[in-house]
């Protein structure tokens, strides 16, 4: 039990008018992972029968690695293969889709491979354009990852169309479409195309200076690319100006966003509830980046403008990561600001990208929930600012369990208290949750495993990265208790990270760590490995450690003396560290997975709400309203 008793909440607790679903009256959710594809484009020019330096040629080398490939890829993820360079000796016209893109089947892929035999020109700007053409739109409008994945071993010599300017065009374009190259020993000016090609394409460049190389490089590219964030949610069209903002109900949503622009949206408040909103950016992962390019969310009042607001960066250049941005309108206790008032507020999320970014549009995921205040006679108990144990809590020790980590935050994994084991990719991040209630604390380590490493030139590093993530999304700095981020070449390297405990007056705290701690529920754990880790381990992919403690016992509410959560039948009273070592659970199946709020949007234009059973959170409120929070459902 996470903090709370289990209700029904009622049609006609929503503000109206809100956006709805679509014409025929079903959510238009999308998932990425069922919406993805994958084309690879390999070079069957003239220069890939010359020798790879171990009597096979380079041909040889790239079916073994295509093949290698083809085994990892998930059973039924569409992929196809296109060649250049293989049906004549001379032509910039010479470039054949020999595997459609479709339901994976391995055999026919490894047979089309077989058949290639080098001998042409390396047209590979129309064979570019052609790889977006081959890929499949993502059905009813859903956001998906679509991938070109490009073999080569030089650089295109036909001149038109320039492969750079073609990537650019396409990337711009194609919400969701990434282009990864991979250089097969190459270098000088070949090499600089394939990494202006793969910047201009939302993608990331891997180098192979030997058929080992290649081998891995491909299966990193080709899984990343199978492994894309889940997006889940209605879609929205926000605006650019705040007079002509959607309104939204409560609930999970689907936008996207380009460079330097703004969205509004608007949601109409009480006097008295705190409203969560949170925003996540999904660039494709290793995209380019500057470490100052940002994503702010901002609540504003139509009538007094700025009420809060929140400012994510990067931090780091290697390559995008998902960006999460989140704040709170929390209602001062004697409700006297300008902003405790009842009526429209704005919500606003606002993209900021320094010159060389990447420039393609994000899919944007957006959640906005409501939490009521506490009914009369409960007085909450004192807020938890201080982290106390949490920075030098003792963790999980012994054998640690195999555990495979979500795409985000929809598909978190679930994990108990325990040491964990997983595997990442560069450019990668795995999600997990923890449910943590009143009282209790989420600490733990993620370590990044000691690995064989390739040559490479002296002082080159990446980096392991965690953040943690409140039930409503807000991430959770550590406040200088804990360490976000370490450098990373191969040998073992931790980070520890954790929250403060949950309190419901926690929201009237001013520190940024503190504040959003308020209410309790899932919290959400990212682990990301840097794209640099590419040029750094011999492995495809590097180990991680999770040890992971919820301290605390669990309160039964927010009130101050509440009884700690009864014993169970079969097991220990108390916090998630008493109930022992449960094993991960199956993959969230709810919108974002949140504990904290549950409502279902109704039909088109209805303020009323469908009625919904859940477990929420009990919390504290002024002026008599019953306790709960409200989140539509995807």
């Amino acid at each position: 039990m996470i903090g709370g008793a289990l209700f029904a909440l009622v049609a006609g607790a929503l503000p109206a008018p809100a956006v709805t679903p679509d014409a025929q009256g079903a959510p238009a959710a999308a998932r990425s992972g069922g919406n993805s594809s994958l084309v690879m484009v390999l070079d069957s020019s003239g220069s890939m029968g010359d020798d790879d330096g171990t009597g096979r040629t380079r041909m040889e080398s790239a079916r073994a690695a295509v093949s290698t490939v083809v085994d990892g890829l998930p059973d039924g993820h569409p992929t196809g293969l296109r060649v250049y360079g293989a049906d004549r000796p001379r032509g910039c016209t010479d470039t054949r889709l020999v595997q459609p893109v479709r339901e994976l089947d391995r055999d026919a892929l490894k047979r089309a491979v077989a058949g290639v035999r080098p001998r042409g020109d390396t047209p590979i700007g129309l064979s570019l354009r052609r790889a977006a053409d081959d890929l499949p739109e993502p059905a009813g409008g859903a956001i998906g990852t679509r991938t070109i994945l490009l073999v080569s071993d030089g650089e295109d010599n036909c001149g038109a169309p320039a492969p750079c300017e073609v990537a650019e065009q396409l990337g711009r374009e194609g919400l969701g479409l990434r282009i990864d190259t991979v250089g097969f020993q190459v270098k000088g000016p070949a090499r600089e195309q394939l990494e202006c090609i793969a910047h201009a394409g939302n993608g990331r460049y891997y180098d192979a200076p030997d058929a080992d190389a290649l081998a891995r490089q491909l299966q990193r590219a080709a899984q990343l690319s199978a492994d894309g964030y889940r997006l889940k949610g209605r879609r929205v069209a926000g605006a650019a100006t705040a007079d002509r903002a959607p309104v939204l109900a409560p609930g999970q949503y689907l936008d996207t966003i380009g460079p330097g622009e703004k969205r509004y949206y608007a949601v109409d408040l009480d006097d008295a509830s705190t409203a969560d909103f949170a925003a996540t950016a999904v660039p494709q992962p290793g995209a380019a980046v500057d470490a100052f390019d940002a994503l702010t969310t901002r609540i504003e009042h139509s009538e007094h403008g700025y009420c809060a607001a929140n400012t994510e960066h990067f931090l780091q250049k290697e390559g995008a990561v998902p960006l999460t941005a989140a704040v709170a309108r929390v209602p001062s206790a004697d409700g006297g600001r300008d902003c405790d008032g009842a009526g429209r507020y704005r919500l606003l999320v606002e993209r900021a990208s320094k010159k060389g970014s990447d420039a393609a549009r994000w899919p944007l995921e957006l959640v906005y929930g409501v939490e009521e205040p506490l009914a009369d006679g409960v007085t909450p108990a004192q807020s938890q600012a201080e982290y106390g144990e949490g920075g030098s809590a003792t963790l999980p020790t012994g054998d640690p369990r195999e555990v495979r980590g979500g795409t985000g935050f929809n598909d978190a994994r679930e994990l108990g208290r325990g040491v964990w084991r997983d595997r990442i990719l560069p450019s990668q991040t795995l999600w997990y949750k923890v449910p943590a209630g009143w009282g209790q604390q989420v600490v733990y380590d993620v370590e990044f495993a000691n690995e064989p490493t390739v040559d490479r030139p002296g002082g080159t590093y990446s980096y392991g990265a965690s953040r943690l993530y409140t039930p409503a999304r807000h991430p959770l700095g550590g406040g200088g208790e804990f360490r976000a981020s370490t450098m990373y070449d191969g040998r073992p390297a931790a980070v520890r990270m954790g929250g403060v405990p949950v309190a419901w007056t926690n929201r009237y705290e001013n520190r940024s760590e503190v504040q959003p701690v308020h209410i309790g529920g899932d919290f959400y754990i990212s682990v990301t490995l840097g794209a640099g880790a590419a040029e750094i381990a011999e492995n495809p992919e590097i180990g991680v450690v999770l040890r992971v403690a919820v301290l605390g016992e669990e309160r039964t509410g927010p009130g101050d003396g509440a009884p700690t959560v009864a014993e169970k039948p079969g097991g220990n009273a108390g916090g998630a560290d008493k109930r022992g070592d449960s094993a991960a659970s199956a993959d969230s199946g709810d919108a974002g997975g949140a504990g904290w709020a549950v409502v279902a949007a109704a039909g088109a234009g209805a303020a009323a709400m469908a009625v919904v059973l859940a477990v929420f959170v009990y919390v504290r409120g002024r002026r008599g309203a019953a306790a709960r929070m409200t989140r539509g459902s995807a």
